[in-house]
């Protein structure tokens, strides 16, 4: 599977480019290309919604997804009503003509991303190709149940599952491909990334898209 459309802007910030420019938690971007029809939030921590990077990718006419608990940030960044979209865990909706749903993302057992503030990973389609982007959470039922064609999810382990969890996630799912984020920046390594690329399943196509 081709994943030329997939690059990891750094940490766990995702670009995809297609019929459709989406983002997803935009972080420490070096430019300012002001060019997403899409921005998808994951949850509130700094490393994951930042309002400067977000005016960065930001056009006259993008959507912005985020957690239902978050809907207030977002209007605060001055999105309205047409150009925002909350959704809770396991609910679904369309942003500039892209289908987005919403997958629960939390930790089983560390106290930073709790099940009850309803943060999310996404499933989102384009062209053709469903992307799960797991968003900041351990191997849990609501991920095992995921399916998609790509999965991006975190490895770097301390704050979401480590790599041999995120491979089992992988290796449950069975994607036809698989890509590390959560790495190499607050948390994480090229080790990690590499040892995760190392327990995928055969048929599964792993592959690092960070953007050097």
């Amino acid at each position: 599977m081709r994943l030329d459309e997939v690059a990891v802007l750094g940490h766990a910030s995702i670009q995809l480019r297609g019929s459709k420019k989406i983002y997803f938690d935009p972080f420490e971007l070096n430019d300012s290309p002001h060019d997403a029809d899409v921005i998808l939030i994951t949850h509130s921590h700094y490393d994951h919604l930042s309002p400067e990077d977000i005016e960065k990718v930001r056009g006259a006419s993008t959507v912005l997804v985020l957690p239902a608990s978050e809907e207030k940030q977002g209007k605060a960044l001055g999105f309205d009503s047409a150009h925002l979209l909350a959704l809770a865990p396991g609910e679904r909706g369309e942003a500039a003509g892209v289908p987005v749903e919403a997958v629960a993302a939390y930790n089983k057992r560390q106290p930073f991303h709790p099940k009850r503030n309803g943060w999310l990973g996404y499933v989102v389609t384009m062209d053709g190709i469903r992307y799960y982007v797991a968003g900041d959470t351990d191997d849990i039922p609501e991920a095992e149940a995921v399916g998609c064609d790509v999965a991006l999810v975190p490895v770097g382990g301390t704050y979401t599952m480590d790599a041999p969890a995120a491979a089992r996630l992988v290796n449950t799912i069975r994607p036809g491909a698989a890509i590390p984020i959560h790495y190499g920046s607050i948390v994480g390594s090229e080790d990690d990334a590499d040892r995760f690329l190392s327990l995928l399943s055969p048929g599964i196509c792993g592959e690092k898209r960070m953007k050097n």
